[in-house]
């Protein structure tokens, strides 16, 4: 009778390799593509704030938000410029006769004289349209520093994965190499080769899907960076070291004082209350002023020389008898109250958001420190005493195997768990701001698709869970 049968040496070769390692660099690669890439991928590493100035220096969003405040610059500067004059030649009794002999010719300068502040009223509208759009730069630099960090934590937790899944894949390829050297040897039954050829198998499909996976995400990264060539790079950085503790009021005060939006749609209510005073100011008409000098080749009756040099003079102002702007006054009055409503409005999408929101951050904070704290340790020890007693004959395979399916698994759920909480945490950090490859629109446009976006669009409520599936792979 032998001391082990051939199944449980193949079974102990594939158990001696603890599992603690998960986590740490993998170092084996399987596949054409992982061999493909590792050739390409640089030595050197990237953190996250390399990838922040990447998307700094080259989103086109940031662009294209810094040329509307440039041309809202342009519109402020032109609102402040004084009407041109009109200078023109003028003739008056133009006839051949003896005593007109041509009639007068000469030049006149006409000039409106704007009255009742408008011009200084026209520019408050147009300083506080500036305003806005420097708030949408703000909001926009936030939501592409966003949306990096969101693919980053999400890089990181693919990189997590696949390192698991090709060190399951290592053991899965020691057992193979076990197996085969004890059926050589008469020692191992061809069943038992072909069980664990087969979990080799499944093993080297899930290093794929990861690199699949992985290679997904660092595309969509490096679109949103707007580095298309970027090199796949190792990334490093803080993926689950430290865990942000939020406060629910304290972190709503801050996302309700210093929210770009809502900066933006403040200065919005500033600047209809302008407009409000500039369409109050048309009330008041502007002078209209005209002069100029001519000259009369008309005869005088004593001397028979001509009349010479003269000046005319014309001033004239329009009388707001019938139109008195009623209409555009009240338009603007309609529009300052839109807006107004439109800063509590507001106020009232950002509630509801952050609410979704932070029970989201709530509830993956609780499973990310349940798993690290509890489930990963006990299921790590369940593992350790169940191998003891395996190579003691005190336990028996199926026991160990189970406990080792059950770390590899906790390990897998804790790196979704983590990858949940960032994808939680990060736009409660940012004012809940995301999209950083939408085009800069109008304020309203921009409110519109914002209040749209509910933490369900950036991950499925399901990923809020993380799943008891039994992933034998």
């Amino acid at each position: 009778m032998k001391i082990l049968t051939a199944r449980l040496i193949v079974e102990a070769a594939f158990l001696i390799f603890p599992l603690s390692l998960i986590g740490q660099t993998a170092p084996h690669t399987h596949g054409p593509q992982t061999e493909k890439r590792k050739q390409s991928m640089p030595a050197k590493v990237l953190r996250l704030e390399d990838l922040e100035r990447m998307a700094l220096d080259n989103n086109p969003t940031l662009k294209q938000a810094e040329a509307r405040t440039g041309a809202a610059q342009g519109k402020l500067q032109q609102a402040g410029l004084y009407p041109n004059p009109t200078i023109g030649y003028a003739a008056d009794e133009i006839s051949p006769g003896p005593i007109i002999r041509g009639g007068e010719h000469g030049f006149f300068v006409d000039q409106t004289i704007v009255l009742g502040g408008k011009l200084g009223k026209n520019r408050e509208v147009f300083a506080q349209a500036l305003s806005q759009a420097e708030a949408e730069v703000e909001a926009q630099r936030i939501r592409v520093l966003n949306n990096v960090r969101l693919l980053y934590y999400a890089a990181l937790g693919a990189q997590r994965r696949l390192e698991i899944r090709q060190k399951l894949a290592g053991l899965a390829d020691e057992a193979v190499k076990t197996s085969l050297g004890l059926f050589n040897v008469g020692a191992a039954d061809k069943p038992d080769v072909l069980e664990i050829e087969v979990e080799a198998q499944q093993a080297r499909l899930a290093v794929t899907t990861a690199e699949n996976e992985q290679l997904r995400i660092w595309q969509q990264l490096a679109a949103l960076l707007g580095v298309l060539d970027l090199p796949l790079t190792p990334l490093a950085g803080d993926f689950d070291e430290s865990i942000p503790v939020l406060e629910s009021d304290g972190t709503l005060q801050e996302i309700l004082r210093a929210s770009p939006l809502l900066k933006a749609a403040r200065a919005g209510v500033q600047r209809a209350q302008a407009a409000v005073n500039f369409e109050r100011s048309l009330r008041i008409p502007d002078l209209q002023a005209r002069g100029g000098l001519r000259y009369n080749r008309e005869l005088l009756e004593r001397g028979g020389v001509p009349v010479g040099w003269e000046g005319f003079a014309d001033v004239g102002i329009q009388i707001p008898l019938f139109n008195r702007n009623q209409g555009n006054i009240l338009a603007a009055r309609s529009e300052a109250s839109f807006a107004e409503q439109e800063v509590r409005r507001l106020e009232m999408v950002i509630r509801s958001r952050f609410s979704s929101f932070f029970n989201a951050y709530q509830t993956s904070r609780l499973i990310v420190e349940t798993y690290k704290n509890e489930v990963i340790p006990r299921a790590d020890q369940a593992y350790r005493l169940y191998l003891a007693k395996f190579k003691e004959m005190a336990a028996a395979y199926p026991q160990a195997l189970i406990a080792q399916r059950t770390l590899f698994q906790a390990n897998i759920e804790y790196v979704a768990a983590v990858e949940n909480f960032w994808r939680a945490v990060v736009p409660l950090q940012g004012y809940l701001l995301t999209e950083g490859l939408d085009a800069p629109r109008a304020f309203e446009e921009r409110v519109s698709a914002e209040e749209r976006l509910r933490p369900d669009d950036v991950f499925p409520a399901s990923e809020l869970e993380v799943s008891g599936r039994d992933d034998r792979r």
